[in-house]
């Protein structure tokens, strides 16, 4: 079984709703994943951006959103998850805007592609306070197991 990773808001290269934006609620979209294998001990969810500032010349990759350590058996977060209700366990990362929790869709010009990529490791990590992006995948090298993700896109 191969692990995949989707969302009811929307599909595989498509638009993501303006309510999962800055220009709506800015909330979390749901998202769903299955095919966990059962040597799984933990996993890691991170959601960027490489085309930032401007897709036409893209000089980072802005990053929205990380949490790692879900448990394996968990399938899925809820639209709009608050912070007091991810799974218990899962330790959160800080983004771009230097704070924990989802930071939506808000490109400043130009479409945008945005990565849910979801981990699959082999351990568990540990408590690495609030970590960056680069920090968190620096400490899942050599554990990951298994990837997967969804890519939408958004153009304000």
């Amino acid at each position: 079984m191969v692990m995949t990773i989707s969302s009811a808001a929307f599909s595989q290269n498509s638009e993501i709703p303006v309510r999962y934006t800055c220009d709506g609620n800015d909330e979390s979209p749901p998202l769903n994943w299955s095919g966990v294998k059962d040597n799984v001990k933990s996993l890691v969810l991170i959601v960027s951006d490489p085309d930032a500032p401007d897709p036409a010349a893209p000089r980072m990759t802005w990053t929205h959103w990380i949490l790692y350590n879900l448990p394996p058996d968990c399938s899925g977060l809820e639209e709009g998850v608050a912070q007091t209700d991810i799974p218990p366990g899962t330790l959160e990362g800080i983004n771009d805007w230097r704070r924990k929790g989802y930071g939506g869709p808000c490109p400043p010009i130009g479409r945008h592609r945005y990565y849910f990529r979801l981990y699959a490791l082999d351990t568990i990590l540990p408590d690495l306070g609030t970590p960056t992006r680069t920090k968190l995948e620096k400490a899942m090298q050599g554990n990951i197991i298994e990837q997967t993700e969804l890519m939408g896109t958004y153009q304000r």
